[in-house]
């Protein structure tokens, strides 16, 4: 390799610049010269990209030119799972290419992308190509689209840990196996890139599953230099709960942002976003014009701005969602800011790395937490982030809807040979366990609509054509309308929000606006506006006087806590009290802990502590697993069930990351025996399916895989179905498969869904045996504790007004003080 054209162009280059190529990048240049697939796994800020734009390219510059047809020019297919970050990197390589003089063009398809750009590439494609895996299918779905890939050299797929564990992952393995088949160039090479990933040889065997493939793993052996900083309250609630402390310390953000060139504020959900940046604003006035927001929900030349506005230091500080949190490289960006846990030490990382963007520089990010436990969980990142225990990501498999999507947008395109699609579906990760009889089954399903489908027309998607023998599909309408839906991210239908006086703002749920009237305020990409009328499936506002008003809630709901994060976290709790740490925030939550433990217990590692106490609500038990809000519905549930077989009687639920309450008007029998036997993982698929209506959590998981696999019609831009109707539709579905087709795929889909991934079977039953093994501690406080409080605030939260819910939580807290 060292001896080609190219590479002696690119070290010239480099030295020209006073650059010297790190020994990773180095390694995957070479493996690429020697016809590898592989991963790449380095640090953010150490030029991953680099690694393997740059292998094509010294292999562009050392092949003699020849004219290629315009469609045939493409060299290297980059897939990235974010807008922005297509176009931070399509910057970055075009200067490059400029540099090096080498006459390629770079591409850009996605949501963002122009029809008239589509169209031009349609006519001439791009060298490089950088697109997300909706747009890839789209591409798939083109007439004439099987001569795109003949010369292709490369695909890449950016940011892999972020695709790997969703179905938007299965949708590049699909792509990736078709792209091969069509490639006429016998050298193509697949690499993954990531930065944060505890499974790496499992991300390549789904990236790369051919075992008789040259595959290769690249570790760089680098560190990136993190400095975590808490920011502490000055003095701590003893009975702490969700959102009491986040807003009260945003005044300590100001001094960060003001000696920092720029900072990056993470929010975890779009409406705490909103209704941060207006909060910053009222206790910073100065900040108007230099702090944005920045959400999926912004509309695009908003957004275009806000990130060129990055890029030039032109603001001061943005607060911004997950939709800036993978590669972006804003080098004005030195300080980042966590509000709130990531419930994740992987997506923490990610956020860090956005700031110190460059080899050598120090990530520098602040945790600002929103309730005093929060701060034991910064402890637990801090600990995690410094033994590398980063999270795995686990592959989706046997995903029916999207393969059911996949194969109809290959019929739309250019159709396809049933059995070389058999081989090649196969083939992949995903679906290499797809027997025969299951193939057959999706076959009849996209042809005649299945057993129970077969009279009604509009589900005969596919036939076969006579002139040529591939599978495709002749009626334009059909084809129409798949398109327009390609994809598996299934939200409510978005609606565009406009001036009245004319210009588009962003986009919000129809759901929420469903419950605004006339006049009625919200807020959105940080402005507060007055809701007029909603027209033609478009939102008509008008800039509002008002100084308050509601945040927009997208559907999505809060992060769950990891499991690597909660077994360190459940380590910390132990350290509190006996102050063998360095940890500031455990020292901040000592006198809440000093609280807990004479009310009640603070539990230890090996250690379920479980709260009994007795007031004029009832009779309500506590319990604290640590294993995060979604295994914790399940057991609440679970435990309930099993109870009730003891004695007759009724709960009501709720729960957070560390724990769970069951609250009952009847006394609840409990003692060490019956302790051990509630949490027994002995007989558990059968009591959770008996414990929770798994039917109804069934029918509601399938309206997504009803959309997905063009079950359900979701209407056209700007006339979109609403979301009752879907479900409605979707519901109908469900119910005739149920009765009259129970092999139906896709029914089988929606149960595997919510038993694997919404029920997290496999990390229940971990955390039962666990539990086993611990010693369970049962306590009887006087009244509500440290631990069980946010729970009980959580639970009256969704029933109560800001105002009911203060009044309440002063009333528990001086109860409390009584004890």
């Amino acid at each position: 390799m060292q001896q080609t054209i190219g590479y002696k162009k690119v070290q010239d280059w480099l030295k020209a610049d006073k650059k010297k190529p790190f020994d990773f990048q180095e390694e995957a240049w070479q493996y690429y010269a020697d016809g590898y697939s592989g991963l790449v796994n380095a640090p953010t800020g150490f030029g991953k990209t680099f690694s393997l734009f740059l292998a094509v390219v010294m292999e562009g510059l050392s092949q003699e030119k020849s004219k290629k047809n315009a469609k045939e020019r493409l060299q290297l297919i980059w897939i990235t799972p974010l807008r922005s970050l297509a176009k931070d990197i399509a910057r970055a390589m075009n200067e490059t290419l400029q540099a090096l003089n080498l006459d390629w063009h770079v591409g850009v398809r996605n949501g963002d992308t122009s029809q008239n750009e589509k169209l031009k590439q349609k006519k001439s494609m791009p060298e490089i190509l950088l697109i997300t895996p909706e747009s890839l299918h789209l591409l798939l779905a083109q007439k004439g689209s099987s001569i795109l890939f003949n010369n292709l050299k490369c695909i890449v797929a950016d940011e892999w840990h972020e695709l790997l564990g969703s179905k938007r992952g299965v949708m590049v393995e699909l792509a990736i196996s078709r792209i091969k088949a069509l490639n006429k160039n016998n050298l193509l090479r697949i690499w993954g890139i990531s930065a944060t990933i505890g499974n790496l040889d499992e991300a390549l065997d789904v990236i790369e599953p051919d075992l008789t493939a040259k595959r290769v793993i690249i570790r760089a052996k680098l560190s990136k230099k993190i400095t975590i900083k808490s920011i502490l309250p000055d003095d701590i609630e003893t009975l702490p709960w969700a959102g009491h402390l986040g807003l009260k310390l945003a005044y300590k953000l100001l001094p960060i942002i003001k000696k920092s060139k720029t900072t990056l504020i993470f929010i975890n959900t779009r409406g705490q976003s909103e209704m941060w940046y207006q909060h910053l604003l009222n206790i910073e006035p100065d900040l108007a014009g230099r702090l944005a927001i920045h959400h999926g929900s912004i509309d695009f030349e908003l957004r275009n701005w806000i990130e060129e506005s990055l890029h030039t230091g032109l603001l001061k500080a943005v607060i911004a969602t997950s939709s800036l949190d993978l590669g972006v490289d804003f080098k004005p960006v030195d300080t980042v800011v966590q509000v709130g846990s990531p419930k994740g030490v992987a997506r923490f990382l990610q956020r860090a790395g956005r700031s110190g963007h460059s080899p050598g520089a120090t990530s520098k990010i602040y945790f600002l937490p929103t309730h005093a436990l929060e701060l034991v969980e910064a402890a637990a990142i801090k600990e995690a982030a410094k033994n590398n225990n980063i999270e795995s990501r686990e592959p989706m498999v046997m995903v029916f809807d999207t393969l059911i999507q996949y194969l109809v947008s290959l019929a739309v395109g250019d159709g396809f040979d049933d059995q070389q699609i058999y081989q090649e579906v196969k083939n992949t990760h995903a679906f290499k366990l797809l027997l025969p009889e299951e193939w057959s089954w999706i076959m009849q399903f996209i042809t005649t609509g299945g057993d129970s489908l077969t009279a009604y027309q509009e589900f005969n998607k596919v036939v076969k054509d006579e002139q040529d023998g591939l599978w495709k599909v002749k009626s334009r309408q059909i084809a129409m309308r798949h398109r327009l839906h390609i994809g598996t991210i299934i939200s409510d239908a978005m609606l565009k929000v406009k001036f009245l006086s004319g210009g588009y703002i962003g986009m919000v749920e129809e759901y929420f606006i469903s419950k605004l009237k006339p006049n009625d305020s919200f807020t959105l990409a940080g402005r507060i506006l007055d809701f007029v009328q909603l027209k033609d499936m478009t939102v008509i506002v008008r800039r509002s006087k008002k100084k308050r008003a509601m945040s927009p809630s997208w559907l999505g709901g809060r992060l769950p806590l990891s499991s690597n994060l909660g077994a360190v976290l459940r380590k910390k709790y132990n350290e509190v009290l006996d102050q063998h740490h360095e940890d500031e925030e455990l020292d901040t939550v000592y006198p809440l802990f000093l609280k807990q433990q004479e009310k009640s217990h603070v539990p230890k590692e090996n250690e379920l502590l479980i709260e009994l106490i007795n007031n004029r609500e009832g009779f309500h038990l506590f319990s604290y697993p640590f294993e995060g809000r979604l295994v914790h519905e399940i057991l609440a549930a679970l435990v309930a069930y099993r109870l009730s077989r003891l004695v007759p009687i009724t709960f009501s639920i709720a729960m957070n990351d560390y724990g769970f309450e069951l609250l009952s008007d009847t006394e609840i029998p409990m003692d060490d025996a019956i302790a051990y036997d509630i949490f027994s993982p002995v007989n558990l698929a059968q009591d959770i399916k008996l414990s929770i209506n798994s039917t109804e959590m069934a029918r509601r998981k399938f309206r997504d895989i009803a959309c997905i696999a063009g079950l359900v019609f979701q209407g056209y831009p700007g006339k979109y179905v609403a979301n009752k109707h879907l479900q409605s539709s979707a519901g109908l579905f469900f119910n005739v498969f149920s009765d009259f087709d129970k092999h139906n795929l896709l029914l089988r889909q929606a149960y595997d869904e919510v038993f694997y991934q919404q029920l997290e079977e496999p990390r229940l039953l971990a955390a039962l045996h666990r539990i086993q093994q611990s010693n369970i501690v049962i306590t009887h406080p006087k009244s509500f504790t440290p631990l069980s409080f946010p729970i009980k605030v959580d639970s009256l939260r969704a029933n109560m007004s800001s105002e009911e819910l203060d009044n309440r939580i002063e009333r528990m807290k001086a109860e409390a003080a009584k004890f």
